[in-house]
Formats: C-alpha cells, structure tokens, sequence
C-alpha cells in the first residue's frame, strides 16, 4: 500500500491513536506522540499542514519497527 499523500501531521497523530499514541508535548510546529504499548516509544511528528511523504515514511518506519510490523502492515492497519 502507498503512503497517503497530503496527510497534515495532526491527521499523522489521530491515526496514530490507533496504535496507543498521545500527544505529549507541544513544541514550536512540533508534536511529541508517546505510546506505552510494547513499551514506552516516542515519535515527533510536525504540525504542518501537509508532510512530505520522507517524514510521514520516517514516521511510520518508526512506529512500524517499535511494533514488530512490516512499515506496508502498519500503514494498512492506519488508512487500510
């Protein structure tokens, strides 16, 4: 499955939900996601209003890797 195109990061962060993550921190354009599932894991995620498709995969690769998944797995399970 492709990774989604023109995903704002807060968009990034909801799907994430699924997975156990919550914003934590706010920092500038930046959001810290924390997940306690597995073991804590965090993720910084922009809050811009659309990320490139590097970050989103960097983001996803990470989640992906904290979970055991295939980065393909992980974004089906996200958007399906």
């Amino acid at each position: 499955m492709k990774l989604p195109r023109d995903i704002s990061g807060h968009d990034l962060a909801r799907a994430l939900r699924t997975f156990g993550y919550e914003i934590t921190r706010r920092r500038g354009s930046h959001m810290r996601l924390t997940t306690r599932q597995g073991g804590e894991h965090h993720v910084t995620v922009p809050d811009h209003s659309a990320l490139r498709a590097g970050t989103t995969g960097a983001v996803l690769g990470e989640v992906a890797e904290h979970f055991g998944l295939a980065r393909e797995e992980a974004v089906r399970r996200l958007f399906g």
